[in-house]
């Protein structure tokens, strides 16, 4: 293994991490999907106001059905890492050390599933929010997963590595904007973009679900007759999004978009019965859709 800077800065954090956590705290699902694998690996969790889910006053009786009934929500962070004896593919990187400190916790569930840096072939984004891209540069800008070829699509990238995007986006994501420039703008020569609809690595196509962000993409990945989708932030939460999936959430940008993506993507994944690995579903993220009536249901995997 090449060392690095970034390699024993590293080392010295897993030592820390091993002492304090119990071991595979941190790796939270599993799913065998033929001869491949997709884990679910925790980043930890984001504290936000309750407002980030919606506005909406008719949002209040939903909340507390699910007990959210306090000012702030708590949603965990799943990252998913797909292994087929070729690729091992890491979906979003967290948030690294800047964001929260709730949250940045990759490493921990790398180190429990023996996965280190080096390992990781591709990293693929669903967008470019802090929660998903900030931890991709380690604390002197080097790139975490030096060796990895990094994906975005087309649109999210152009949209964020734009230097005007800081003065035209909404004045509460105007750190967001920041903080994706200039990481984008490290990573840049190690990015490959893509378009809606792409098989980008074999068996992984691209999906486009706009609305959260201008280029969101979900993925849906194959491995002979099975089958999973990586929704990203496309489904926001295991509540509202599902209860309500027509209501404007808080955390889109494009709001309305974003409720016609979600609509429409919860009534394909119900009638396909595909597992869904959700970034910010509880237990793990990994379960399903289910039709309740006139709207929907998350169910975790056992």
């Amino acid at each position: 293994m090449r060392v690095t800077r970034r390699t024993i800065l590293r080392g010295a954090l897993a030592t820390t991490v091993a002492s304090a956590l119990p071991r595979f705290s941190f790796a939270a699902q599993s799913l065998e999907l033929g001869a491949a694998r997709i884990d679910t690996l925790s980043d930890g969790n984001l504290v936000l106001p309750l407002s980030f889910v919606s506005n909406d006053p008719k949002a209040v009786p939903i909340l507390k059905e699910f007990g959210l009934t306090g000012a702030q929500v708590e949603p965990p962070c799943n990252l998913t890492l797909y292994r087929d004896g070729t690729n091992t593919v890491l979906f979003d990187v967290g948030s690294g050390p800047d964001f929260m400190p709730t949250a940045g916790k990759l490493q921990a569930a790398l180190d429990a599933l023996e996965i280190t840096h080096d390992d990781v072939t591709h990293v693929v984004f669903t967008h470019a929010h802090p929660d998903h891209l900030w931890g991709v540069l380690d604390d002197f800008d080097e790139p975490i997963f030096a060796n990895a070829q990094h994906f975005m699509g087309k649109s999210e990238f152009e949209f964020w590595i734009n230097p005007e995007t800081v003065n035209t986006i909404d004045e509460g994501r105007t750190t967001f904007a920041a903080g994706a420039l200039r990481r984008l703008q490290t990573l840049e020569d190690q990015i490959t973009t893509f378009g809606d609809g792409e098989e980008i690595l074999p068996g992984i196509a691209s999906r486009m679900t706009p609305g959260h962000t201008p280029g969101h993409m979900s993925f849906e990945i194959r491995n002979g007759s099975n089958s999973a989708f990586v929704t990203g932030d496309a489904i926001v939460n295991h509540y509202l999004a599902f209860a309500a999936p027509g209501m404007a959430a808080g955390s889109d940008q494009d709001p309305d978009l974003g409720a016609k993506t979600r609509v429409a993507l919860l009534d394909q994944l119900a009638s396909e019965k595909m597992p869904i690995i959700g970034f910010h579903l509880p237990e793990g993220g990994l379960g399903h859709v289910e039709r309740q009536g006139d709207a929907y249901r998350y169910v975790p995997e056992a």
